[in-house]
């Protein structure tokens, strides 16, 4: 869409993947062009050029040296569990549906293990091409939103399934099937078998890429 837009090769970075079907509210990308096109009328531009179920919310200039896969000092993401006991028609596919009533107070105290820097190896897939497992969570909190039950991750970094499998989890603390102290040792193990259960795609939301201010023009 940017080659069409721009008439140059464009080589497109993105902030990094997310796992098919998973949805994004805050994606960042970066690319370079020769020509003086309007960063204005960009974003416009190239919506006009793709899919309605991609859309470019904003452009803006950014230094030489800005990378948004390496520059990038934290993302959040957030599952969205549906609580309700039928489910909804209409949000079924971006969120959850579970409707054996949870108890969110176990969820939101397991999930305060993860806040720190831990080696995550029990909460990720195999097939991570990543050299370490270990990361740092700077948030994480489970909230209650009406028949909603959304989990928040802020990190630096997520391993490959990391935040479904801490999902999923949660989840299963919210079932009485977890606590604080089993998630501790599933941590401590490293071994994947140990923790919970790896949800699925479709209620994961990339909401926000942050990035030091020092680099937009």
């Amino acid at each position: 869409a940017m080659q069409n837009v721009t008439g140059e090769q464009v080589e497109l970075i993105g902030s990094g993947r997310t796992d098919a079907g998973v949805h994004a509210f805050g994606q960042v990308a970066n690319f370079k062009i020769d020509s003086d096109f309007p960063i204005e009328k960009m974003a416009i531009a190239i919506n006009s050029q793709l899919k309605k179920s991609i859309r470019i919310k904003k452009t803006e200039e950014v230094s030489q040296e800005f990378h948004s896969r390496y520059n990038c000092h934290s993302k959040t993401y957030q599952y969205v569990i549906d609580n309700s006991e039928q489910g909804s028609a209409i949000y079924r596919g971006l969120s959850y549906h579970v409707p054996q009533e949870l108890d969110v107070e176990k969820m939101q105290k397991a999930v305060t293990y993860f806040v720190g820097e831990h080696d995550f190896s029990s909460f990720k897939s195999s097939g991570t091409s990543s050299k370490s497992s270990v990361r740092i969570i700077y948030d994480a909190n489970v909230e209650k939103d009406g028949e909603k039950v959304k989990i928040s991750l802020t990190g630096n970094g997520f391993l490959y399934n990391m935040v479904r499998i801490i999902a999923g989890t949660l989840l299963q603390a919210g079932y009485g099937q977890f606590t604080y102290d089993d998630i501790k040792q599933a941590m401590e193990s490293r071994i994947r078998s140990n923790a919970g259960v790896t949800l699925p795609p479709n209620a994961l939301f990339l909401t926000d890429v942050e990035y030091d201010n020092n680099f937009f023009i």
